[in-house]
């Protein structure tokens, strides 16, 4: 947006605000002050004085709804993506929540955005929470671009194929596109600390990839049938979003490339700067645009809460997480 432009529509929300204000005192003075013949004016003007804030709000709330500053709602995915475990002391205070990004993409989605910019800054992640942020992009009412800065692989690409385009920088670091599933084998340590495993189960699968026996070839093979599941589904989500061959897809073998051989062989469709970005999404609209970032509110319990799990992940995440699945094995894109 011109800065001409933009400070009409800042004058403009500014009046309306005003206006507003004033009409909500104005109704306030009559209602509390002029139609009340008693003792109970000077209680009005002191209700008129309270209500002073609450107008301000309110006008600024009417004046933004009307008169936007923004046509373009930026989101960023920014590190490891994962789901918010609710408070779980041996979860990384750090990185991409899935929920909550996705919330911003919806929230964008039914406000004033008329497009959305996808920021993505992550190696991957969970494979349902990289899934859910990529069908909300899906979901979006109008253009939507990916924006590759340092790094976009395996389920930030995941990502990237939901959006429209995926624009990145000729040394971002772009692709993985496959699918890893690990577990800690702890039998050995186990056995030299006089550790045996006994478990009670129904199903033959059921403690299949626990750390603390051998995985047997049958167990083996089962798991790798779900990676390999998983990864068939990873290569028809990109060939798909991406418009490109699967076959094209599984010769990438899950390497990264820079930016510019990414370009090359066409997982990324632009090389350009954020100006750039810009620029291709004012050709979308047809008019010029003004980006607003949105971001997850945290309250003061979640900001606390993030604190407490900031130093328990550094202290305690190194052990617990060896037994934080159920059956031991953990599957990321």
């Amino acid at each position: 947006m011109s800065g001409g432009q933009g400070r009409l529509r800042a004058l403009g929300r500014g009046v309306l605000a005003l206006v507003c204000v004033i009409g909500i005192v104005a109704l306030a003075w009559l209602l509390l002050v002029v139609y009340p013949q008693d003792l109970t004016t000077l209680l009005g003007v002191v209700l008129v004085v309270s209500l002073l804030p609450l107008a301000v709000r309110a006008g600024g709330s009417v004046a933004s709804a009307v008169l936007p500053g923004y046509n373009v709602a930026e989101v960023a995915v920014e590190g490891p993506i994962t789901r918010s475990t609710g408070g779980s002391l041996v979860s990384s205070p750090t990185g991409a929540d899935a929920d909550a990004i996705v919330e911003q993409i919806e929230r964008a989605d039914s406000g004033a955005a008329e497009a959305l910019l996808v920021k993505l800054n992550t190696p991957g992640g969970e494979i349902v929470p990289s899934e859910d942020i990529r069908l909300a992009a899906e979901r979006f009412d109008g253009p939507t671009v990916a924006y590759a800065t340092d790094v976009c692989a395996s389920g930030g690409y995941d990502i990237a194929s939901g959006c429209d385009e995926l624009w990145a920088r000729r040394g971002s670091i772009v692709g993985s596109i496959g699918v890893i599933g690990s577990r800690v084998n702890v039998n050995d340590l186990a056995d030299e600390l006089g550790v045996s495993y006994e478990q009670f189960t129904a199903g033959e699968y059921k403690d299949a990839g626990v750390p603390l026996k051998e995985l047997s070839e049958d167990e083996r093979q089962y798991l790798q049938g779900i990676v390999d599941d998983y990864y068939d589904d990873f290569v028809d989500t990109v060939a798909e979003g991406r418009d490109m061959d699967p076959q094209r897809v599984r010769e990438t073998e899950a390497r990264i490339y820079l930016g510019g051989e990414a370009h090359d062989i066409g997982l990324v469709d632009e090389i350009g700067t954020r100006e750039d970005v810009e620029d291709r999404l004012e050709q979308h609209l047809g008019k010029s645009v003004s980006v607003r970032e949105f971001t997850p509110s945290l309250g003061l319990r979640d900001r606390i809460g993030g604190g407490a799990a900031s130093v328990a992940y550094a202290f305690g995440a190194g052990v617990a997480s060896v037994f934080d699945d159920a059956d031991g094995f953990d599957f990321r894109l």
